[in-house]
């Protein structure tokens, strides 16, 4: 009969072959530490990258969206000026208009229309600069076009408004045009100084 140490499988001689020493159990542990803190270092790399390419979406995202609006409001603001033109035919219209009996009804449906325009324009966010004589002159809301001498007004406040500026929301879309006040010893427009003679 064969004793059982002669009976070894190869199952047997593959155990007595695995290092179970405390140096090769600890080398393995420090090799597999190694390569667990190697693959969570290349993990964080990767969630800092995608973190940093979501941050530039989202700015990109941010930004045509801005220009989108940007655009979108210039184009607006365009359309608004034209109808200016309109705004300023109505006004000399009124202005000019005829006081006899007979035109009494023409002129109430032109004002009624110049109405109605004025709210469609406030309705967009327009409002007219403040005008009037005696205020002083603002050059980021007022171009003055001419100064008129005598006034009785302090010198460089208006005396008149000649074309009505609006602001939409928090800027000037086209300032106000006004003649305002020139010195009282003036006799000249302020504009019409004689510069150098060019023969």
């Amino acid at each position: 009969m064969r004793s059982d140490h002669h009976r070894r499988t190869r199952a047997d001689e593959r155990i007595d072959e695995i290092d179970i020493s405390p140096t090769k159990l600890l080398a393995d542990i420090e090799a597999l530490k190694a390569e667990r803190d190697a693959a969570q270092a290349q993990a964080a790399e990767y969630l800092q990258a995608l973190q940093r390419e979501r941050a530039e979406f989202q700015n990109f995202r941010r930004r045509t969206t801005e220009e989108r609006d940007r655009e979108a409001g210039l184009a607006g603001d365009l359309l608004l000026f034209k109808v200016l033109t309109l705004a300023d035919d109505f006004d000399r219209a009124i202005e000019s208009r005829p006081t006899s009996a007979e035109t009494a009804s023409w002129v109430e449906g032109v004002a009624a229309i110049d109405r109605k325009l004025r709210q469609l324009l406030e309705s967009e966010g327009l409002q007219p600069i403040e005008v009037r004589p005696g205020l002083a002159f603002d050059p980021r809301q007022h171009e003055a076009l001419v100064s008129v001498p005598g006034s009785e007004q302090p010198e460089g406040s208006i005396v008149a408004e000649l074309q009505r500026g609006y602001r939409i929301r928090d800027r000037i879309l086209r300032p106000a045009r006004v003649a305002i006040a020139a010195r009282p010893d003036d006799g000249q427009p302020a504009a019409a100084e004689p510069g150098p003679r060019v023969n």
